[in-house]
């Protein structure tokens, strides 16, 4: 009887269906608004569904059925998304090169008319000299003809001057625009931190700088069974205690440190002149404030939750690269994270 029960729930754990991701769930509604399947369009659906963005949500909604692409990537950009930045360089660079096209047809055009006004010049010194008994009225005629070739070159002069100061301030706005979606796809919007992209460059920039990158440690840090709380409590407040840790992460750094959000649910440092025992102490440091702080979702019927997480330390002596400087620090947070006993491990120690 027992195995028989037993083999009934078995099957009927098959029976049910399996919880759907949120992959699937964009997927699901991209088929339905009938939308292409590109990564730029999950990256929308996934801010206004998962990352639950009413703002977004409704105008994605407002858009009907079977919506434009050109459309989607207006929200995108309205919405500073990441993957839709790219976007912001190619069309700045399009209108760039139109303007820059246009001006030189203008200058081109007002260096014909300075051309032109020349040889109007030319041609009535000519005739003033060639026929120096010429009669008044001649002479006033060839004046007045000078005269009005002169008002149309200053007249061209000026228009031309009024358009360049016009297409230059085309050109700062545009460079305003590039610069403010450079900034956004290196923020991460949830905590307002750097992202992946930024770590990336500001390392790269450490090992091209004159003075090298020996000196520096990079922590890794991950949230400990963080989608097992955040399925518990759900999406939002997974966001809140992220927003929480950041805010934490923030105040923990100096001016000349750098932490970033690099994944969901991990942050990385970098700071600079410290060694192995320092670095140690400050990965202490950090994990004890996590603990101390922040308390995950607790509520009036379940218990609160101690965050608790794991870290991993890489030393830039022990790097020749930036690209192997990461690598050695996630090793070591994957040492850390299978042994909860020492949340905090460095590689090669």
């Amino acid at each position: 009887m027992r195995n028989a029960a037993s083999n009934a729930q078995v099957q009927r754990e098959a029976a049910r269906p399996a919880a759907i991701t949120d992959i699937q769930r964009i997927g699901q509604h991209i088929a339905r608004l009938g939308i292409a399947g590109i990564p730029r369009n999950y990256e929308l659906l996934y801010e206004a569904i998962i990352g639950q963005n009413a703002a977004l949500a409704q105008d994605i909604a407002a858009l009907g059925g079977s919506p434009r692409q050109q459309a989607l990537d207006e929200l995108g950009l309205k919405y500073r998304l990441v993957g839709h930045c790219g976007l912001v360089g190619n069309a700045s660079q399009a209108e760039t090169g139109k303007i820059l096209q246009d001006a030189a047809e203008r200058l081109s055009e007002s260096l014909g008319q300075k051309h032109a006004f020349v040889r109007a010049a030319e041609a009535v010194l000519r005739s003033i000299s060639d026929n120096p008994s010429q009669s008044l009225s001649s002479f006033m005629g060839e004046m007045e003809f000078l005269s009005t070739s002169l008002g149309e070159l200053l007249n061209g002069e000026t228009s031309l001057e009024v358009k360049l100061r016009s297409d230059i301030e085309r050109l700062e706005a545009l460079e305003r625009g590039v610069a403010a979606a450079q900034s956004a796809s290196a923020t991460d919007k949830l905590t307002g931190l750097p992202n992946r992209i930024a770590l990336n460059k500001t390392m790269l920039d450490l090992y091209e700088s004159d003075d090298g990158a020996a000196g520096n440690a990079l922590i890794m840090v991950d949230i400990d069974d963080f989608k097992a709380l955040n399925a518990r409590y759900g999406t939002q407040a997974g966001s809140r205690l992220l927003k929480k840790l950041a805010d934490l992460f923030r105040k923990s750094i100096k001016k000349h440190d750098f932490v970033a959000r690099t994944d969901g649910d991990e942050f990385t440092f970098l700071f600079t002149n410290v060694g192995m025992q320092e670095a140690m102490a400050i990965a202490e440091r950090l994990r004890s404030s996590v603990e101390d702080n922040i308390v995950f979702a607790a509520t009036d019927t379940v218990a609160a939750t101690k965050l608790t997480i794991s870290l991993g330390i890489a030393l830039s002596a022990d790097a020749t690269t930036a690209s192997q400087l990461q690598a050695n620090a996630r090793i070591a947070l994957h040492a850390a994270q299978s042994n909860r006993r020492q949340p905090v491990q460095a590689f090669g120690r």
